[in-house]
């Protein structure tokens, strides 16, 4: 079969894919961020009172709530330490933190301990919602309560003198109302975050750079405490909905490869138009990679297949269908108008050389590697593809998706690495 030239097989699914990424990371916690911001600065959090009467408590008790039917403790204890954070500064520093020796401890305190809590609860391994090893969790968000008022008390060491030090004179920090100490961690801890979210890509790891920020806001309203109230719930509404959110990913997103799974693919096809092709992909001898390597190098070649899939061009969207088997719809296209894109992304998954490492080359430092080893082997990966359209032939999507099974069939038994119709 002559091969397809497509030089931007890749640009405009790229792009796509970047924008739904710059998506993913700006909503919700952005949308909520603004409107959290204009509530604040056009004073309507003054202009509606109730939001700050009602607004904190349906969030925090929704927090739980969620925290329990998802089983999830680090939502818990965000939520605890926001809302313990909110009426600390409620009670002891309800002037604002520039009133009263013991609102500015009080408030200087949080401002330095507050990041450094949400990193420890966003590092900490899920535990459940009702873990007895949650206990000591609780019991360290108590111990810092008494620390802090303990400091207002005797205030030992010169402890509160310490968290307003400035250590740099500028008046580029006169416009904040957060101490250098605290502005230096919460610094350290977005950086720390953000990485973290760059390796991982997690809606909960994005969703606690919102509530970091969203904290920071909060901390530097000055006299505004309901604005600082409003911050607050916000980022424990930001978590809610994160968590909600992942919750509901893995029902319709699969966890290994990233793309969405047949339950995704089963509600797509109500949604289908008039006209529509569906092709059915395979990955070819893939049990002989299980076999031979094992199935960690099998669940590789998946990812790598998957990734492909989801950069294809042509208006394709790739589903996990099940096993080593993916699914393609083409809304609004027939089989002939797909073609050249299944043929194409053919011809890309062929050419995508898998190098499977020996288990020396992984198992030895980096230092001790030698510049002429060679991997152990270089494996083919392929696909074979079957298409089919609606066009008057069938009844149903299901009856175009097994005239699809069907063609991909042919194309396993003339040899696979083909695509028929």
């Amino acid at each position: 079969m002559p091969k397809l030239k497509n030089p931007k097989f890749f640009s405009t699914r790229a792009l796509s894919v970047a924008l739904r990424g710059v998506f993913s990371f700006l909503v919700p916690g952005a949308f909520l961020l603004l409107i959290a911001f204009l509530l604040h600065r056009l004073f309507l959090v003054e202009k509606l009172p109730f939001l700050t009467r009602i607004y904190p408590y349906v969030v925090w008790v929704a927090g739980v709530l969620v925290a329990w039917r998802f089983n999830r403790s680090q939502l818990f204890f965000v939520i605890l330490l926001l809302a313990a954070a909110d009426r600390s500064l409620f009670y002891f520093a309800a002037k604002g933190p520039g009133k009263g020796a013991a609102a500015n401890i009080v408030y200087n305190a949080i401002s330095f301990l507050l990041p450094l809590n949400l990193l420890f609860i966003s590092m900490m391994r899920e535990k459940g919602f009702l873990e007895k090893r949650n206990l000591w969790r609780l019991g360290l968000i108590a111990f810092q309560t008494i620390i802090i008022v303990l400091i207002c008390v005797f205030k030992p060491w010169n402890l509160d003198l310490l968290l307003k030090h400035s250590f740099i004179k500028s008046p580029a920090f006169k416009p904040l109302h957060m101490a250098q100490p605290a502005l230096f961690v919460f610094g350290l801890v977005f950086l720390i975050l953000a990485a973290r979210y760059l390796l991982s890509r997690g809606v909960i790891e994005c969703g606690f750079i919102w509530i970091l920020v969203l904290s920071f806001f909060a901390l530097n309203t000055g006299k505004a405490r309901a604005a600082l109230t409003i911050y607050l719930a916000t980022a424990g509404l930001t978590l809610v909905i994160s968590v909600v959110e992942t919750s509901l990913g893995l029902a319709f997103r699969d966890e290994l490869t990233g793309l969405p799974t047949r339950r995704a693919f089963n509600e797509a096809l109500s949604n289908l138009g008039s006209r529509y092709a569906i092709a059915m992909i395979d990955i070819d001898f893939f049990k002989r990679f299980n076999d031979r390597y094992g199935h960690q190098v099998g669940d590789q070649v998946l990812r790598l297949v998957a990734s492909k899939l989801e950069q294809a061009i042509g208006g394709g969207k790739a589903y996990r269908y099940g096993g080593e088997e993916f699914a393609m719809i083409f809304q609004g296209k027939d089989a002939g108008e797909s073609i050249p894109h299944l043929e194409a992304l053919r011809q890309v998954v062929e050419e995508s050389k898998f190098i499977i490492r020996s288990k020396e080359r992984r198992s030895r430092k980096a230092k001790n590697r030698r510049k002429y080893e060679k991997p152990r082997s270089q494996e083919e990966v392929t696909i074979s593809i079957g298409v089919a359209d609606d066009q008057g032939r069938f009844s149903s999507p299901q009856d175009v998706i097994k005239a699809a099974d069907q063609a991909l069939y042919r194309a396993k038994e003339e040899g696979r690495n083909r695509l028929v119709r």
